[in-house]
């Protein structure tokens, strides 16, 4: 008999346990003795009864994803940083100072400390383990300037908008410099802290109105009417 490990994130499709003796419980299926996940969520084994607790609209990291994320602790060989997922971000310190890094004469914590934010990209997760990631590439790296807004994940293609018509939107009329993390986080860098806040409010909008038809109208109103103030 064979289970999953406990409070491990699981796919639809994925095998939780296998064998005699399970109770099937909520979000899991049973097929040929085996007991699969109906939904991206943490799966858990209590006394003998398999379930899932469903994580709507969790980042999952993906290889080559760009996210921004925030550095929670420092050790003497990489960050550990907060990437809005389940799953850690691993910046290892020999992706910053290549491979002549050396613990004993580099102190991290003068790069990268507790509280920075980073754009980093995937560079590797198979879901065992946390992601790797990496801040070598044009775009990537420290944060210097802004402000971070979190959305839900799966709303970042609305947030883009058809062939970008969202995002070039909010750009144009605001005048901030937006990059958007697939992990649901994304910078805002304007001008002003007004115009900051400003485009904040209005991705949260995007956030929560998703769903609702002739949002980029009514986005595109609210913005031009502010611009019209100041």
């Amino acid at each position: 008999m064979a289970a999953a490990e406990e409070r491990k994130i699981v796919l639809p499709g994925d095998l939780i346990a296998e064998g005699e003796g399970y109770e099937v419980g909520v979000n899991v299926y049973r097929d040929d003795g085996r007991i699969y996940s109906y939904v991206v969520g943490l799966a858990s084994i209590v006394d003998g009864k398999v379930s899932v607790t469903a994580l709507k609209g969790v980042y999952v990291p993906k290889r080559g994803d760009v996210v921004i994320g925030v550095v929670r602790e420092v050790s003497i060989t990489r960050w550990l940083v907060d990437i809005n997922s389940p799953y850690q971000g691993i910046l290892p310190a020999i992706d910053v100072f290549g491979k002549r890094f050396s613990a004993d004469k580099v102190n991290l914590q003068d790069y990268l400390k507790v509280g920075d934010a980073i754009i980093a990209r995937v560079a590797s997760f198979d879901r065992t383990t946390d992601a790797i990631l990496t801040i070598g590439g044009k775009g990537l790296g420290k944060i210097g300037r802004g402000r971070l807004e979190y959305i839900t994940p799966t709303k970042i293609p609305r947030l883009i908008g058809k062939r970008g018509s969202m995002i070039n939107l909010l750009k144009k009329e605001s005048g901030c410099n937006i990059t958007i993390g697939k992990n649901g986080v994304i910078l805002i860098e304007g001008p002003n802290g007004e115009s900051e806040e400003l485009v904040a409010e209005l991705i949260r909008k995007v956030d929560r109105e998703a769903h609702v038809p002739g949002l980029t109208d009514r986005v595109a109103e609210i913005l031009r009417s502010a611009m019209k103030r100041e």
